[in-house]
């Protein structure tokens, strides 16, 4: 298990460049602080009402998760993270960020599963200070949150997914210094209990023509590539050189295809659009999961 202090300038300066962070953070930011600023929601329906109406009370008892969703290399990673080192800003407190993946899983032996779940919430539940916030990121929620009622299911998994929901109610009992992130690739097979849990639920998908020309104007900045070049390139790149594949992920252009054109023309030549146009014949995008 990874563990990250926050806030950090390195995920503050990471959240700069994921395209349509600040729309996703509000969205999230909106529902989260009504947990997390228990005291402060409080004081704001005295204000406006001379006590602390019902609404209230429900909407800061719900549970501090969100569930974000879509293919490979679409940020949700990257953006769970870089809005709970915004939420620590925000708010002015100090967190920790506890980051586990698919090996939660564990080794397979009876009820490993269940006990590496229970230690994540348990290290969760020790980060959370009273000044302290504390995030749990569960990458490929799918491995530990499948569907209870599929038949293929082991004995051992229902039990984990059991566990996973005491641990999501257990956060409640923090009092607005925990929450949790769940991303996957699959949410169709998340189970219901869990995602009628999440007070938001994400989708993320690959770049539109407008998404992709924004996300090339920032990194290409000071390269001098010609403005009807770059809205070429995107449209070439979101429709997969127009043969109705899907088009390139985020990743596949920051981790794939405009490293592979730097790789083209250095140590002699300039970035042009033709070297970026070659390189994205050769580039192909990451097939979708299905």
């Amino acid at each position: 298990m990874d563990t990250i202090e926050l806030p950090t300038e390195q995920l503050t300066k990471q959240a700069t460049g994921l395209v349509g962070f600040d729309r996703r953070y509000e969205q999230v930011a909106r529902q989260l602080r009504l947990i997390l600023e228990k005291d402060e929601v409080a004081s704001w329906s005295k204000k406006h009402y001379g006590r602390v109406i019902d609404a209230c009370v429900w909407a800061e008892n719900r549970h501090a998760l969100c569930i974000f969703s879509g293919d490979v290399g679409t940020g949700k990673t990257a953006t769970a993270e870089c809005i709970a080192n915004r939420l620590c800003q925000d708010t002015e407190r100090e967190g920790r960020l506890l980051k586990v993946g698919s090996d939660i899983r564990g080794s397979g032996l009876h009820g490993d599963m269940s006990r590496q779940i229970g230690a994540a919430f348990q290290a969760l539940a020790e980060q959370a200070g009273k000044k302290r916030l504390a995030f749990l990121l569960v990458d490929e929620a799918d491995a530990i949150a499948t569907q209870r009622s599929t038949e293929q299911m082991h004995q051992e998994e229902k039990a984990g997914v059991n566990f996973l929901i005491q641990g999501l109610d257990g956060i409640r009992a923090k009092n607005g210094r925990a929450a949790a992130f769940f991303c996957t690739n699959r949410a169709s097979i998340l189970d219901a209990a869990i995602v009628r849990r999440a007070v938001c639920r994400m989708s993320f998908e690959r770049p539109t023509r407008e998404e992709a020309e924004e996300l090339l104007r920032r990194d290409l900045a000071g390269a001098k590539i010609p403005e009807e070049a770059i809205k070429r390139l995107a449209a070439k790149t979101i429709s997969a050189n127009g043969n109705g594949e899907a088009g390139y992920t985020f990743s596949d252009y920051r981790q794939r295809w405009l490293p592979a054109a730097i790789a083209r023309a250095y140590p002699g030549d300039r970035l042009t659009p033709q070297i970026l146009e070659e390189t994205a014949e050769e580039i192909q995008a990451t097939p979708e999961v299905k």
